[in-house]
């Protein structure tokens, strides 16, 4: 092969010549002042590469930044293996029992560490000095593959058996790892070149663990404000100590109960566990006498609907009697509606909403008085009333559910006790090891990817392509208000996305390789690989998974 042969590399429109060969490092370094951030990747024809690869072929380049979702993630695990690679060089490997990466938690990491080693701020200090050390040395970070056997056989050797246990579920011969001066691990997905690249981080001590604080991808710059909801950690937290009952703590644990015959009691347990819940909440309910108004929002596709329905028939079982009302049917007028800054209906605005008519019915009815709902035509995109009256009896609670119930504006009129408020969010803390967490709201789109293929005949192509848009709409008028909830309901199931895998996958096979949306669902089909499947026979068809798959006896 010709190492001198000269290629053409296209950059926003333009040609340019390069030999074969040429690190992909240095013409990112060409292209490095037309972005305010480090370039991290680059996109070769729809395949995202790392620096440290060559140029072999004629091709377009986009590259990649922390202000990318692809460059985002990059940057968050290179700072891992930083951190990882500095406590261990701190406090003496044998001296470190695990250190596992739980979940991100408001621009941060949080992470346990166990150990014979007192786990206070001077030790993070001298941990977060050492990363520095590290970053400035610009220290190469290595790629080799290894046989999957001898990648076993080294974690098992370094002390991480959950790498081994998941590595020896994988059909692939080989496996990629990264070594940064003699530290070795496994990562899921992509890493900076050198340490260099990796700057903005801090530790902090947080609860019984410590964070490592990032910054957002808005921002790479700076580091991100770091203000946790302690009670989506108490959730959080909870749901760590259910999956370590259930011996489910990660994919390789949950992989080894599956291939071992335990998946459907894995599966009714955690059902169990959860329709608990959901029996403490309605006691709850019933105890405070004063409760008419049950308001439940939550992000997209955390199974609201469902939980709503179950919900409804804890009540019925504590003696009350529920009405459901969807805030939905109080739009505004198509011709009323508020539009975005690219002059689309912005539906999910307050100003969308009828807020002062639900306001006046919603107090009416805690008056005792009769009062006739409305429903929304959206096709024609108006406001009817079609004779569902309704009129509120003792012993009458309403379960209301939308977007904006969490948000006091939105109830102003209404008295404060008489509103019980419920947060309902996919908070997973399922991980695919001890350093590789799954993001929660993967797991929510792998369920919005289904049920909108399912229900509304959408592709995964549109689903992923819209989704960056639901995301901004939750940032705004639904995580803000989630510390004002009464209580914070997780409805991530353990077993979940091993059950929706033969259903996602096919759908993100379907995504065009020349399109836009080809990177995401090529990184949902590489972690949908690390899970063996469940079939769904015995799913309880009050599961809050049927919502998704379909077959559920809930019907609105």
């Amino acid at each position: 092969m010709d190492e001198k042969k000269i290629l053409t590399v296209t950059v926003d429109g333009t040609a340019h010549t390069y030999s074969r060969r040429t690190p992909y490092r240095a013409i990112a370094a060409d292209f490095q002042n037309r972005s305010l951030y480090d370039i991290l990747l680059v996109n070769r024809d729809g395949k995202l590469c790392e620096l440290h690869k060559a140029l072999d072929r004629d091709c377009s380049l986009k590259m990649i930044t922390a202000q990318d979702k692809p460059g985002f993630q990059t940057y968050e695990r290179s700072a891992l293996l930083l951190m990882l690679k500095a406590f261990y060089d701190v406090v003496g490997r044998e001296q470190v029992e695990h250190i596992c990466v739980e979940y991100s938690l408001s621009s941060a990491l949080f992470i346990l560490a166990r150990g014979s080693f007192t786990l206070d701020q001077a030790l993070l200090d001298r941990v977060e000095a050492r990363m520095r050390e590290l970053s400035a040395a610009a220290i190469p970070i290595e790629k080799q593959s290894l046989s999957t056997e001898d990648a076993v056989e080294l974690f098992q050797r370094c002390g991480m058996p959950h790498k081994a246990q998941l590595l020896s579920f994988r059909i692939n011969s080989h496996v990629n790892v990264y070594s940064l001066d003699g530290f070795v691990d496994y990562f899921y997905g992509y890493m900076v070149p050198d340490t260099s690249y990796i700057r903005c981080f801090g530790l902090e001590l947080f609860e019984n663990g410590f964070v490592l604080r990032l910054p957002t991808q808005k921002d790479p710059s700076h580091l991100g404000e770091f203000h946790p909801s302690k009670k989506v950690f108490d959730a959080l937290y909870e749901s760590t100590l259910r999956s370590q009952a259930l011996n489910a703590s990660n994919v390789a644990e949950l992989n080894t109960t599956i291939s071992q015959g335990g998946s459907t009691p894995l599966i009714l347990a955690h059902e169990a566990m959860m329709e608990k819940k959901i029996g403490d909440i309605a006691a709850e309910i019933v105890s405070r006498k004063e409760v008419r108004f049950i308001m439940i929002a939550g992000p997209s596709s955390s199974g609201k609907t469902t939980f709503s329905h179950r919900l409804s028939t804890q009540l019925r079982a504590c003696g009350l009697h529920p009405h459901a009302i969807a805030t939905d049917n109080y739009f505004k007028n198509r011709a009323e509606t508020p539009r975005d800054e690219n002059g689309d209906y912005d539906f999910e605005s307050l100003d969308a909403m009828d807020v002062g008519q639900f306001n006046q019915d919603m107090v009416r009815l805690l008056a005792g008085e009769t009062v006739e709902l409305p429903t929304f035509n959206f096709k024609k995109g108006a406001r009817e009333y079609n004779g569902n009256y309704l009129t509120l009896r003792d012993g009458d609670v309403l379960v209301i559910e939308g977007i904006h119930c969490l948000n006091d504006q939105f109830t102003h009129s209404l008295p404060k006790d008489s509103k019980y408020r419920i947060y309902i969010s996919c908070l997973t803390t399922l991980n695919i090891d001890d350093h590789n967490r799954i993001p929660t709201t993967d797991a929510r789109l792998l369920r919005r990817i289904e049920r909108d293929a399912r229900t509304r005949g959408f592709c995964a192509q549109a689903t992923i392509k819209m989704w960056p848009s639901v995301r901004r709409g939750e940032e705004t008028h639904i995580f803000p208000f989630q510390d004002s909830a009464d209580v914070i309901f997780n409805s991530a199931l353990i077993y979940e996305t091993a059950l929706l895998k033969p259903y996602v996958q096919p759908l993100l096979f379907g995504v065009p390789r020349d399109s836009e949306e080809y990177i995401e669902a090529k990184r949902l089909l590489k972690f949908l690989n690390y899970f063996l499947p469940i079939p769904a026979d015995n799913v309880p068809k009050t599961s809050l998974m049927r919502e998704f798959i379909g077959g559920g006896c809930y019907h609105d």
